[in-house]
């Protein structure tokens, strides 16, 4: 069996994200970023990453760009980018279009010129997204918006052992805990005397800063 084509168009949080799970799962992937160093960073993850301009018809058609299963375009707040490489790519006769929207009238617009699918990763929860680009129940890390995020991290030993109650990352950190994941299982909305183990996977909401304050100090090495 062949594997699918995919190109991600966008590497911010939610194309970065999407563009590793694919990778993970095998598929080859074109990542298309003009960003030189977000390009550089998935230069040794993606099949290919490559430098451009996705609003240039030249630079997507010399890039093979119809002949990939699947493009998503993953473009940030540069909604008039966003728009116009739909477009192009619609024109195109790409097979199947993902588009991240930024709004409502976004995602409109986005249907009305091409879009086969408009995803909201503000509003949709990740598991359906993940499920839908990557065919597996897998979320890295969800932007809710420029400082919002859903991230998963990895408990270790600092965890092992310590109760949600006693955690309380809530109050101390302004963070929720949303789903502890342990194998195959996955709790959600654990109750507070849920006790974390070394290994489990904690889903956790918050803003930005306060994830990472979080991430310093019980899962890096950090005190």
């Amino acid at each position: 069996m062949m594997k699918k084509q995919f190109a991600v168009i966008g590497l911010g949080r939610f194309g970065g994200s999407i563009c590793k799970s694919l990778a993970a799962e095998g598929m080859e992937v074109l990542a298309i970023d003009q960003d030189e160093e977000k390009v550089r960073e998935f230069s040794s993850i993606a099949t290919q990453a490559v430098i451009a301009d996705t609003t240039d018809v030249k630079a997507l058609k010399g890039l093979g760009i119809r002949n990939f299963d699947h493009v998503i375009v993953a473009i940030g707040d540069n909604i008039q980018a966003s728009i116009m490489t739909t477009l192009i790519l619609d024109e195109m006769n790409v097979k199947h279009i993902t588009v991240k929207a930024q709004n409502d009238y976004h995602e409109k617009v986005l249907r009305r010129i091409g879009a086969d699918e408009v995803v909201h990763p503000e509003r949709d929860i990740g598991v359906r997204i993940a499920h839908n680009v990557v065919s597996r129940n897998v979320l890295d890390y969800l932007e809710l918006s420029d400082e919002y995020s859903i991230v998963e991290l990895a408990a270790g030993d600092k965890l092992d052992g310590e109760s949600l109650i006693d955690l309380d990352f809530r109050s101390k950190y302004g963070c929720n805990i949303l789903a502890v994941k342990r194998g195959d299982d996955i709790h959600v909305s654990p109750r507070p005397e849920e006790t974390i183990k070394s290994g489990d996977v904690l889903i956790v909401v918050g803003a930005d800063d306060d994830i990472n304050r979080v991430e310093n100090h019980w899962i890096n090495d950090e005190d």
